[in-house]
């Protein structure tokens, strides 16, 4: 497991991912923050590898415009396992479309091999 200061980073990256809108600067930063296979689920969505976690990106991005990820709490992490929380916010109202609580595995060179999210209850806009 990497240092607590790493998988901040990572995690910061991670949401950062989520954001970007730039296709090129977005796969680049899958590719620094996301091993190579790696794999996202939650209830409504997954992808693998960077082609798969892009596409399932920019879907959310389509289907929320005028949104932007944030952390809402963590990263809580120990051995190779990671926890945040986060929230889907409106740019202008600020209003939470979204709530949820992402988990995920870390590999032995610090980057996410696998990541499964939960949104929250009631929380989904």
């Amino acid at each position: 497991m990497t240092a607590t200061a790493d998988i901040a980073t990572v995690v910061n990256d991670y949401i950062a991912v989520w954001n970007e809108g730039d296709q090129g600067r977005r796969r680049e930063l899958i590719a620094r923050t996301f091993t190579e296979q790696a794999t996202y689920v939650d209830p409504l969505m997954s992808g693998q590898g960077v082609d798969g976690l892009d596409a399932m990106v920019a879907a959310a991005q389509q289907q929320f415009p005028g949104h932007r990820f944030e952390l809402s709490f963590g990263p809580d992490a120990h051995n190779d396992v990671v926890r945040f929380g986060w929230t889907l916010v409106g740019i202008e109202s600020g209003a939470a479309a979204a709530v949820g609580v992402d988990f995920a595995t870390v590999a032995a060179d610090g980057r996410l091999a696998t990541v499964t999210g939960f949104l929250e209850p009631g929380a989904q806009g």
